[in-house]
């Protein structure tokens, strides 16, 4: 089957040099499509001359990570169709080993790579999605050694957006990402989407990239908080059965008014900014839900199987800080 892999880029120059020039040395051939979104910082004149295979897609304007990511999975040819952050070093025998799963069931719609930190690989940045009954969708084992990852591929929730091989009939079959989403939980969105129409997802651990973390945004910028805040409120009412949330609507509850309290207390306006911004979007959300919910394979009571306990909030503000010394030694 022929690979395509898609890269979405905006002012990203500085690091897509480098994720180019890894995938050149990909083992597996492939197709790639590189979607400028809009950039002004020469992007288009440097793929030009050094990458004169890539198809560029120049964007007029910024799409963000979802809309851009569509444009080149429109344009893509191949069957097996990979999307790679901009930001990411794949190694050499990444492609190989992403694509590898789909050939052992037909009903595996996306395979999950395992993204390290650029500047300490032995340690995971994400290594695909996990699902709290809180709603709070997280990265898979972040901040474990690579080390313990399994031997063998695993089946997982969902896929990381960063790092993800999706079949094409998968994507045939539900959709492309919300374009509304712009940037954030597009891809737990899309990881639900497929959850409920039966495709599985598994974890390939040996297709590594060593990623710059929120190279983009910006780690804890009001940008991502705003997105982040309004992006799981539009997942919850449009993704998540309604068995899930009459059995868990109090830990979801509780986890939202913690937020606030947390945003009014660190004066974060972002946070309340991004939940209020949902209110205008409610009769669209539930419209959208009650096309995709019609067509579910799946009953909820057997998704909520994938759902683990809610995070203690001391624990998540000492993973917040873990995280946040990480990134500053980068």
């Amino acid at each position: 089957m022929r690979t395509s892999v898609i890269v979405v880029t905006w002012n990203g120059l500085h690091v897509l040099r480098d994720c180019v020039a890894a995938l050149a040395e990909q083992t597996l051939p492939h197709e790639l499509i590189v979607v400028d979104n809009g950039s002004h910082d020469g992007t288009r004149p440097w793929l030009d001359q050094h990458a004169p295979h890539a198809k560029c897609i120049r964007l007029a304007y910024n799409l963000g990570f979802a809309g851009g990511n569509n444009v080149g999975l429109r344009a893509a040819l191949g069957d097996q169709l990979v999307l790679l952050n901009n930001d990411t070093i794949a190694a050499p025998n990444f492609l190989e080993r992403l694509v590898a799963p789909l050939a052992d069931d037909e009903q595996i719609g996306s395979v999950a790579g395992v993204l390290t930190f650029a500047h300490q690989p032995e340690t995971v940045a994400s290594a695909g999605i996990v699902v709290g009954r809180d709603a709070v969708h997280r990265d898979l084992r972040a901040l474990t050694p690579v080390a313990a990852l399994p031997a063998q591929p695993i089946e997982i929730f969902g896929a990381s957006g960063g790092a993800v091989c999706f079949r094409r009939a998968a994507l045939d079959d539900v959709g492309l990402f919300d374009e509304r989403y712009f940037n954030y939980l597009e891809d737990a969105d899309l990881a639900w989407r497929l959850r409920l129409r039966g495709w599985r997802c598994v974890l390939a651990p040996d297709a590594h990239v060593r990623h710059i973390y929120s190279a983009t945004a910006g780690q804890g910028s009001p940008f991502k908080q705003r997105l982040l805040a309004r992006n799981r409120l539009r997942l919850i009412v449009r993704c998540i059965p309604y068995a899930v949330l009459r059995r868990h609507w109090l830990a979801i509850l509780r986890y939202d008014l913690l937020a606030v309290c947390y945003a009014l207390l660190r004066r974060q306006p972002a946070i309340i900014g991004g939940r209020t911004a949902v209110v205008r979007e409610l009769p669209d959300l539930i419209g959208a839900r009650r096309r995709m919910h019609k067509r579910k394979r799946v009953p909820g009571a057997e998704l909520e199987q994938w759902l683990v306990p809610p995070v203690a909030v001391r624990e998540m503000l000492a993973e917040q800080r873990a995280l946040a010394a990480v990134v500053a030694k980068a």
